[in-house]
């Protein structure tokens, strides 16, 4: 699982996480910490939408927009944004809307935006996801395709950038996710509870640690905080110059195509994920190791289910790994 949101910290264009599991392992504990553990980054000072001055105009929102081709925006370094989508929220509420107070009291027509604008350039926290309405996954899913969040309503004529990585997380036990929202996830992982005596003990008293001092716990862990980040940090400069030769792409297509994904998403998402392993681990070419690490987090949830096969999909995935590679 942490891997799994590191990988996805790095590179963006990966997708994003789905982690299930059972009650209490810590899935919602650790995918809120992802927002102190990324460096800061930059943005338009005074922009409601977190938009990138390095941008090139088309990709910032329509305030941007104009002082960009005229001269240069003024920027501001902030935190990465972690934000909760609860199961309550509203259409209008995770969208935007029009502010209905300022509509009423000076008969203005000004967008308020959702907690997608929040989200933008961050992360999109869904706990229970399996357990969303169906008319918020389609408006997500219109979203997360276009990178775009478009408002045409009430008068109202908005569309801002809204790019995002969305993470859920979720027991199986309670229902499963609908397909074409769990196709927009890049990894998928399974947490189960610990079964080592030796582990469970060092959690318990972790925990423990933490509620009887937290300032003393946080102090005493920020140093290794620190190192993950400037790990982050390298991983996104060094990204782009890891190799992926040809013979490790051809596996990638055969793996996918023996276990019959539908679509590329998988071989993309897959070698995608495999640089950005190779590059946190200092590497400067992608090597069939990366491609077996990540193969089961990148096409575990991509298979048809097969009311045949006895073996689940995880099995499956293990099995053709062995095979081809």
């Amino acid at each position: 699982m942490k891997r799994a949101l590191m990988i996805a910290a790095v590179d963006h264009s990966v997708g994003g996480v789905l982690v299930f599991g059972d009650r209490g392992t810590g899935k919602s504990t650790t995918i809120r910490a992802l927002a102190s553990l990324m460096p800061k980054m930059k943005v338009v000072s005074g922009c409601q939408y977190n938009c990138d001055p390095e941008e090139s105009a088309q990709s910032l929102c329509e305030q941007c927009q104009s002082p960009k081709k005229y001269g240069e925006l003024k920027s501001r370094l902030t935190p990465v944004p972690v934000v909760d989508l609860p199961l309550g929220a509203t259409e209008d509420r995770i969208l935007g809307a029009l502010d209905l107070e300022r509509a009423l009291t000076k008969g203005e027509k000004v967008f308020e935006p959702g907690l997608l604008a929040r989200a933008h350039r961050g992360f999109l926290y869904i706990d229970e996801v399996n357990l969303l309405e169906d008319h918020l996954v389609d408006s997500l899913l219109d979203v997360a395709a276009s990178g775009e969040n478009v408002i045409e309503r009430e008068g109202l004529s908005v569309r801002h950038p809204a790019r995002f990585v969305l993470i859920g997380s979720g027991n199986p036990e309670e229902g499963e996710l609908r397909p074409q929202l769990l196709d927009r996830f890049g990894l998928s992982v399974e947490v189960k509870t610990p079964d080592e005596i030796s582990t469970r003990v060092k959690i318990i008293k972790l925990r423990d640690e933490y509620e009887s001092d937290p300032q003393s716990f946080i102090k005493k862990w920020k140093r290794k905080d620190g190192q993950i980040r400037q790990r982050i940090n390298k991983a996104r400069e060094a990204i782009s110059s890891v190799d992926v030769p040809d013979d490790i792409v051809e596996k990638t297509a055969k793996l996918c195509a023996q276990l019959g994904t539908d679509g590329l998403r998988g071989e993309l998402t897959l070698i995608r994920s495999a640089r950005v392993l190779a590059a946190l681990d200092n590497r400067t070419k992608v090597t069939t190791e990366h491609i077996k690490e990540m193969s089961l987090c990148a096409l575990r949830h991509r298979l048809r289910r097969d009311p045949l096969e006895e073996a689940g999909s995880s099995n499956r995935v293990l099995r053709a790994v062995e095979e081809l590679l």
